[in-house]
């Protein structure tokens, strides 16, 4: 019988406060607009790559919530799998290339529209705990027949 590979599993706090991070980032950047506000693109654009392609331990924003925050907080009553959220990196690293996209090829309507779609999942998930490429990941698998993760277990034990 093939060994089987379980998920990474994080807190779920963490991916919630680095979508806080990310809706005043991308926020900023509506407000600055393609010309100021790139800079602050490009860095969220590698934030989104870095927590898509190398997972949220990776993600800037997951560093400090792991180094700074969490430690101030009590243990956290349940953790999740990293793979939806890792999903919703990915989706916002789509929407912040297109953006990039409109910024460069001079299309400032690419530019908002795209940042405007990944600022509202953003403010979904820091406010509302709603994490849309999470929901949009957890669908995939019913869709193509997956078998259904547990979304969060407790910690210290196995999801019943």
């Amino acid at each position: 019988m093939p060994a089987t590979l379980t998920p990474t599993q994080v807190d779920p706090r963490g991916p919630r406060f680095g979508a806080a991070v990310t809706t005043v980032v991308l926020a900023a950047v509506l407000v600055l607009g393609p010309g100021l506000g790139l800079p602050l693109l490009i860095i969220q654009t590698f934030a989104f790559g870095a927590g898509s392609l190398l997972g949220l331990r990776y993600q800037p924003y997951g560093w400090v919530f792991r180094r700074f925050i969490r430690p101030r907080l009590a243990a956290p009553a349940e953790l999740e799998d990293e793979r939806p959220p890792r999903f919703a990196q990915s989706v916002g690293l789509l929407f912040a290339a297109v953006a990039l996209f409109g910024a460069f090829a001079g299309s400032p309507v690419v530019f908002y529209i795209a940042t405007g779609f990944a600022l509202v999942a953003a403010t979904l998930n820091a406010v509302f705990d709603f994490c849309l490429g999470c929901e949009m990941y957890l669908l995939g698998r019913r869709l193509l027949g997956k078998p259904s993760l547990a979304a969060r277990q407790p910690v210290g034990g196995a999801a019943q």
